[in-house]
């Protein structure tokens, strides 16, 4: 069985470190709080996008539910549109994305995240796969919402941010949807 409830409190824990300003010191030599860079905020919303389209590869080679494949392939499209919008900014405003610890933690949990779901099959595998998606979607939102798009300085990567919220919103009730009609 795929520990959701484990994986929600890694995500939560993830995505909580970049809303804990980070220690820096200011011109005064005293500590002020800082949060994620720009190229932090791209490389953590981007790896972000992967790791779904990830798993909506995992769900497209694994899955025969109808809706659970429809769902995966809109994942995938969507995702990649916004990873591709984010990628063709960035590379306008010469900007590279920074790796940083909640990019690398999200990569790590989304490898140990798709190994357990790669010993499911049939239905248990389809209700694992949409649950996945609805515990990502409401905290990758919330990151979004709280603490990327405030945080992020540049009006363009601000504005593909809030795109990408407004899209994933619907991802979020569109999973809860079909996790609903999976019971």
């Amino acid at each position: 069985m795929v520990r959701v409830s484990q994986r929600s409190i890694v995500l939560l824990a993830v995505f909580g470190a970049i809303g804990t300003p980070a220690m820096a010191h200011g011109p005064t030599g005293a500590h002020t709080t800082a949060g994620p860079t720009d190229p932090q905020i791209a490389h953590i919303a981007y790896t972000a996008g992967q790791i779904d389209i990830a798993a909506a590869d995992q769900a497209l080679s694994k899955s025969h539910a109808p809706a659970v494949r429809a769902f995966a392939e809109t994942m995938k499209r969507d995702h990649k549109a916004v990873n591709d919008q984010a990628t063709a900014l960035l590379n306008r405003l010469r900007v590279k994305p920074e790796a940083n610890p909640t990019s690398t933690a999200l990569s790590q949990q989304a490898t140990q995240s798709l190994a357990e779901l790669a010993k499911l099959e049939g239905s248990t595998f389809d209700r694992a796969y949409i649950q996945n998606e609805v515990t990502f979607h409401q905290t990758v939102n919330a990151a979004l919402q709280n603490t990327l798009i405030p945080d992020a300085d540049n009006a363009d990567l601000k504005s593909l941010l809030r795109t990408g919220l407004s899209l994933f919103q619907a991802h979020l009730i569109h999973a809860k949807q079909i996790a609903q009609s999976l019971r």
